[in-house]
């Protein structure tokens, strides 16, 4: 298939899911613009890399300058503190965007996340139509920025997939990740569906693999054409017997969100 585009940006390239992805981007774009507050001195032949602040304005503009399409992975990645999440989920999504509508960026692929629908007990099936219910800092994060993606869409023509990531790891950590997990190469085949689909608008997927327990529906993202591959079946015997029955009455257990559902407020 020929490449669709000529220069792709990805944010948080030094993360565990932004290494990931560095790995297949090539064959999306001839030239890989990679960004992350920390430096990263392995670039390939490719790639290129600009230290940037998302919190920094006039860096988002430079950074998407000559950039068709991103993959934004930076950002905070968890509880922090308030103006933690601030800076970097809130001021710097909003820097992001406006550098993409100034450069004519055409699509963004970005990491949402659960906890923007933390809040519903597991009993409930979640879509991208059910109403926000966000856990935390985080969360409320999370929820600003699909509200700027369909902003920058419906005024703009901006198209965005926002990605709510559930549980990204090699392999599931808990009982719980065996109903929430995401393979590696589940969300290398997400973003690959993210960036060839021919029209996206504003979408909102839930990124979770091919397992047996389900949470999530995501039918009004078929467009996308993701058909996730694994699952985390073939963890359940070694997770079971090395880790203990969780209590079920626990929200830990009990909701969507899991841990964040019990923390006490990041700030007090």
């Amino acid at each position: 298939m020929a490449k669709k585009y000529n220069r792709l940006l990805l944010t948080g390239a030094a993360g565990a899911l932004g290494t990931e992805l560095r790995l297949s981007l090539h064959k999306y774009a001839d030239h890989i613009r990679l960004s992350d507050q920390v430096d990263i001195d392995n670039c390939a032949e490719h790639e290129e890399f600009v230290k940037a602040d998302l919190a920094d304005m006039d860096a988002m503009i430079a950074l998407t300058k000559d950039v068709d399409v991103v993959v934004h992975m930076g950002g905070q990645a968890r509880e922090g503190a308030w103006e933690t999440v601030l800076n970097s989920n809130i001021i710097g999504v909003y820097n992001l965007y406006e550098g993409c509508r100034k450069n004519d960026v055409k699509r963004v692929i970005w990491a949402s996340s659960v906890h923007a629908v933390g809040f519903y007990p597991r009993t409930e099936i979640v879509d991208s139509k059910s109403t926000v219910r966000p856990d935390s800092n985080y969360g409320v994060s999370k929820v600003y920025g699909e509200a700027m993606a369909q902003y920058y869409w419906d005024k703009y023509g901006l198209e965005s997939i926002s990605v709510r990531i559930y549980s990204c790891f090699p392999e599931p950590l808990d009982r719980r990740m065996l109903t929430t997990w995401l393979s590696y190469n589940d969300l290398r085949l997400l973003i690959d569906r993210c960036l060839w689909a021919p029209s996206v608008r504003h979408t909102i997927i839930h990124g979770v693999s091919n397992n047996t327990s389900v949470l999530i529906d995501n039918h009004n993202a078929r467009h996308i054409g993701f058909h996730p591959q694994d699952t985390s079946e073939i963890y359940r015997e070694k997770l079971e017997a090395n880790t203990p029955e969780p209590d079920p009455k626990s929200d830990v257990v009990a909701r969507h969100g899991g841990q964040f559902t019990i923390d006490q407020h990041f700030d007090d």
